[in-house]
């Protein structure tokens, strides 16, 4: 097993060495072991690791669900099934932040619609329509007023 150095380690995972520090301090890298002169060494399993958190970073998941992940992934008790649930509540929750981006979009477009760029600026349409108590900006939904995980 190769050993890595931080800046080696960042460089074949594909981010910078305070991407790997910021990892170490969250618990999804372990600390690795040190040499006899204090440097830290880590095995070519951390850059499979942090492209892994790389990746599902890019789909969406938080560091809270991605150190779940790893997790499983080393506990027999656990099943794909477990990984399949996670997904698909990510899932779930990419599309309802993308129905509340296209109810944002809607509303955004109507306000610029009603102005026509024209006038003073304590006449604009959509100041004015910011400015309303009923309007509603964002539709409530379920991941607006549940708590997050």
């Amino acid at each position: 097993m190769e050993a890595l150095t931080r800046g080696e380690l960042a460089q074949q995972g594909r981010v910078n060495a305070e991407t790997i520090r910021y990892y170490e301090r969250r618990g999804l890298l372990p600390k690795p072991p040190r040499t006899p002169s204090g440097y830290r060494v880590f095995s070519s399993d951390a850059v499979r690791r942090v492209r892994f958190i790389k990746r599902a970073q890019g789909l969406g998941f938080s560091l809270k669900e991605i150190r779940e992940l790893l997790r499983l992934r080393v506990d027999p008790r656990r099943s794909c099934g477990d990984v399949r649930a996670r997904a698909e509540a990510k899932l779930a929750d990419i599309e309802e932040k993308i129905r509340s981006l296209h109810a944002m979009k809607k509303t955004l477009a109507r306000f610029i619609a009603a102005c026509s760029g024209r006038g003073p600026v304590s006449a604009c349409p959509i100041l004015e329509a910011l400015d309303e108590e009923g309007v509603n900006i964002r539709p409530r939904t379920k991941s607006n007023h549940t708590a997050r995980r």
